[in-house]
């Protein structure tokens, strides 16, 4: 897979491709395992075209509000320092990634790299203007970081081939790719 045109001025965006997102985790995507691969091969051609990556996770508490236990629609997935929040060990975690943790307030819940983290300014004053974005779940948290990371005024491209839905109710990655597609991004399987 060529991935040639990585300039400077771009990055990547890795969305929570944690355990408890993969098959046998608390809160685990179908498929969501497959993205693996794919993104493996970003990493590396970012390495290579030497532009920034960055991966976000869940990063909760153990009381979180988005749990059932609160209240909240998720059983309990991602608490920080449980082998549930680690990346999945497939994934070829690069030297220097920058790591994005968010929804660690035990009130507050965050689908967004961007909500709450300062990733935006982070990214504003590296210099970055185009992302490339993959992970879990289509749907929820890689929507969330899409459609933030547009209204910051970011040129956003979702690796399709890079992302698997949770599909809570069936068509909903559907409806994710094309909200996101009319806000702006970019839609596109890795070449």
């Amino acid at each position: 897979m060529r991935l040639d045109f990585l300039s400077r001025g771009d990055a990547l965006l890795l969305v929570d491709v944690q355990n408890d997102f993969c098959p046998g985790g608390a809160l685990a995507v179908p498929g969501g395992d497959e993205v693996i691969p794919v993104l493996n091969r970003w990493i590396r051609a970012a390495e290579e075209a030497g532009i920034p990556v960055y991966a976000s996770r869940d990063w909760h508490p153990e009381n979180h509000v988005s749990f059932t236990g609160r209240g909240g629609p998720w059983p309990p997935h991602c608490v920080r320092g449980t082998r549930g929040a680690e990346f999945h060990p497939g994934l070829e975690i690069p030297g220097g990634l920058f790591v994005i943790n968010k929804a660690t307030d035990p009130d507050r819940d965050a689908y967004s790299a961007f909500d709450g983290t300062g990733l935006a300014a982070r990214l504003h004053r590296s210099g970055v203007r185009r992302l490339f974005v993959g992970g879990l779940a289509t749907d929820y948290c890689v929507k969330a970081t899409v459609l933030d990371a547009l209204r910051e005024g970011f040129t956003v491209h979702v690796i399709t081939d890079g992302i698997r839905a949770v599909e809570v109710k069936e068509g909903d990655g559907r409806r994710a790719l094309d909200e996101m597609s009319e806000a702006g991004a970019v839609l596109a399987e890795s070449p």
